[in-house]
């Protein structure tokens, strides 16, 4: 099925079907300017999350190492409303993590004048099992812009720029002040490491199985991804309807990124997406580009990938996030652990509601942002969407 963002159903979860562990002192409150182009980390030391914790919690904090968060047992469990805890949150200061395609020969560099940030890539290579630092660094950008390299690549890269900041002089007051995140696609993942909800090598592992499986299930089918320039979301809405009138159900294409005003990628089977190429003139877009990504991410083209990634998070431990992690999925910050779950595994498989989320974050008083990785991606999409946004870029 297509959606244009304001048709985006969002999908809610029961309150009896959650059940929340507080990991955390709280409240029960509650591609990118880079897909033109062809082709994180724990509790930290001193931070609070910004709500109080409700009277009848029993916390008993337990420090764990920096990408993992901060773990706060809780004697009793809350099954109403236990995926609300973030739903009332205001940001002041949010971390914004690129997702694929903002990787570029000669990442990761930087960080190895750092050591935390070097010691991530040390630990990388013994996760992986091949030496991530030299295909950062060094390339061929060809491996390096495979879907099963980039993803940890910038995974790695971008909790490695966390640290790099750390270093700099007022870098820990710049970290802690962060209450909010978020990440493009993969940057997600990348967002929950630095927001505690699960280790730096979980994480690692589960993006490492994210990109063999998106991979997979690119390989099995013949699909592809254009961004179209130019148009809004519902004109883009309407040529992918047009280009579905052409071909089979099984070519079928739909808007797969809603990035920012002007830029939105379209996903589908290859038949469809020449369709959209020829059409896009027509209904007055200014270009369309054809992505370097493997397949059709973020459509049902991904649905054989879901199944594998619903077997790795069932075993991962994954715990509240010390501060709200902005979902793709539906654009809302989600706290039960097993909701987290879910909300990764239909991610693949589901439009990004990038340009929503950015949007809600200006709307609710976000004053100054941070692009931690390789690239300025998000940066650029930000200024799209508003031209005043405050945002600082932090490479590795």
């Amino acid at each position: 099925m297509l959606f244009a963002p304001s048709r985006l159903p969002l999908q809610r979860f029961p309150p009896s079907r959650l059940r929340l562990r507080l990991l955390v002192p709280c409240s029960p409150m509650a591609f990118t300017l880079a897909i033109l182009r062809p082709s994180a980390p724990a509790p930290l030391a001193g931070h609070r999350a910004r709500v109080a914790a409700p009277a009848t919690a029993r916390v008993a904090p337990s420090y764990r190492s920096r990408y993992s968060s901060a773990r706060v047992s809780l004697g009793s469990e809350l099954a109403v409303g236990a995926d609300a805890l973030f739903a009332d949150y205001k940001p002041s200061t949010a971390f914004l993590f690129p997702g694929q395609g903002a990787q570029t020969v000669g990442m990761g560099a930087e960080a190895q004048s750092v050591p935390a940030a070097a010691k991530l890539f040390s630990q990388a290579n013994d996760i992986l099992g091949y030496d991530l630092l030299d295909l950062c660094t060094n390339g061929p950008k060809e491996k390096l812009d495979s879907t099963v390299i980039s993803q940890p690549a910038i995974y790695v890269t971008s909790l490695a720029a966390v640290e790099v900041l750390r270093a700099r002089d007022g870098g820990e007051d710049v970290i802690n002040s962060v209450d909010v995140t978020c990440g493009l696609s993969l940057g997600e993942y990348t967002a929950l490491a630095f927001a505690g909800a699960f280790s730096f090598e979980d994480g690692l592992k589960l993006v490492k199985l994210r990109g063999e499986a998106m991979q997979d299930a690119s390989d099995a089918a013949n699909s592809a991804m254009v961004s179209v320039i130019g148009l809004d979301s519902e004109k883009v809405q309407e040529l992918c309807d047009a280009a579905n009138e052409e071909v089979d159900e099984k070519e079928r294409v739909q808007i797969a990124n809603f990035l920012c005003p002007g830029n939105y990628a379209v996903s589908g089977g290859v038949k469809g997406i020449e369709v959209v190429e020829a059409k896009a003139k027509s209904f007055k877009a200014r270009m369309t580009v054809r992505l370097a990504v493997a397949g059709a991410f973020h459509t049902s083209f991904m649905q054989p990938a879901v199944s594998r990634l619903e077997s790795a998070l069932a075993t991962t431990e994954i715990r509240t996030p010390r501060i709200p992690v902005i979902s793709n999925v539906d654009a809302q910050p989600h706290s039960d652990p097993d909701t987290i779950k879910q909300i990764l595994a239909r991610q693949v498989t589901s439009p990004v509601q990038w340009e929503t989320t950015v949007k809600t974050l200006m709307g609710k008083g976000l004053e100054r942002s941070y692009e931690l990785g390789p690239g300025k991606v998000i940066a650029g999409v930000l200024k799209r969407i508003n031209k005043g946004a405050s945002i600082e870029n932090i490479s590795a």
